[in-house]
């Protein structure tokens, strides 16, 4: 019971602030003055999956997988801001606090990702 509740919040938690991203997104592309737009796309990714994770709230167990993406996406993210973290050494700081995020992020969904129902058990366990 607790834990299907600290996941609801943790979702709750994380589809805001992915979500949040809308808005340096629109504003970014409102001037459109920048040459390399990567950061975009990957924020346009974090929006449209944070949109995801809200609505996950209401039945968690029906949409453990794309918890799980939500997760491993996050530590997949970390990882690369981390090698960027070794090369880049004016912008350490704020990759390493991003990896840091992210990994929490992505641990607090694995530990609360609700566990497999017992018909899918079975199921997984004929095919």
């Amino acid at each position: 019971m607790y834990r299907e509740r600290a996941l609801k919040v943790v979702l709750v938690l994380v589809g805001l602030l992915f979500s949040a991203g809308i808005y340096p997104l629109t504003m970014s592309l409102w001037k459109l003055d920048k040459s390399d737009y990567g950061d975009e796309m990957m924020l346009s990714l974090y929006v449209a999956l944070g949109i995801f994770l809200l609505m996950a709230v209401r039945n968690p167990s029906a949409n453990r997988s794309l918890i799980a993406f939500a997760a491993w996406s996050s530590f997949a993210h970390g990882a690369v801001m981390a090698v960027l973290a070794v090369h880049i050494a004016s912008e350490r700081a704020g990759f390493l606090t991003a990896v840091a995020a992210l990994v929490l992020i992505g641990i607090a969904l694995i530990v609360l990702a609700p566990a497999k129902q017992s018909g899918e058990r079975a199921s997984a366990a004929g095919a």
